[in-house]
């Protein structure tokens, strides 16, 4: 049923949020002193993505097999709103001056949003088992 699986990717965006979140401003924490505040979102874009691609094929979409097509897929989307979303943190953070940790929950929730579609559409498609 549809609205399982938009409850479900609505738990698991809560979740790949903070995570996501987490993740970075630790590693804000411990390395933007000797570390520039993009590659430590990019380390971060990592792990929080394979967090995330994980709880949605086993808990949201529920899919079987497909693990290296759908994970290459969904690298695509999800890597494609990482990108989108470093590209908007640069901007706000040293073009408009806006707090990095303020930024970046707004890239993070924004990536929740957009991401749903493709990955309902094309990362794990007509395999799911709403």
């Amino acid at each position: 049923m549809k609205h399982n699986v938009f409850s479900r990717y609505f738990l698991a965006g809560l979740w790949n949020t903070v995570f996501g979140y987490g993740v970075f401003a630790g590693l804000i924490a411990l390395y933007a002193d000797y570390t520039h505040y993009l590659l430590i979102a990019l380390g971060s874009n990592v792990l929080a993505i394979t967090n995330a691609y994980v709880v949605h094929k086993l808990w949201v979409f529920r899919t079987k097999g497909n693990y290296v097509s759908e994970y290459i897929r969904y690298w695509l989307v999800y890597g494609a709103t990482a990108g989108l979303g470093l590209l908007a943190l640069a901007i706000l953070v040293s073009g408009l001056m806006v707090n990095i940790y303020l930024a970046q929950a707004g890239v993070l929730c924004a990536q929740v949003i957009f991401s749903f579609m493709g990955h309902r559409k094309f990362s794990f498609g007509s395999s799911i088992n709403s």
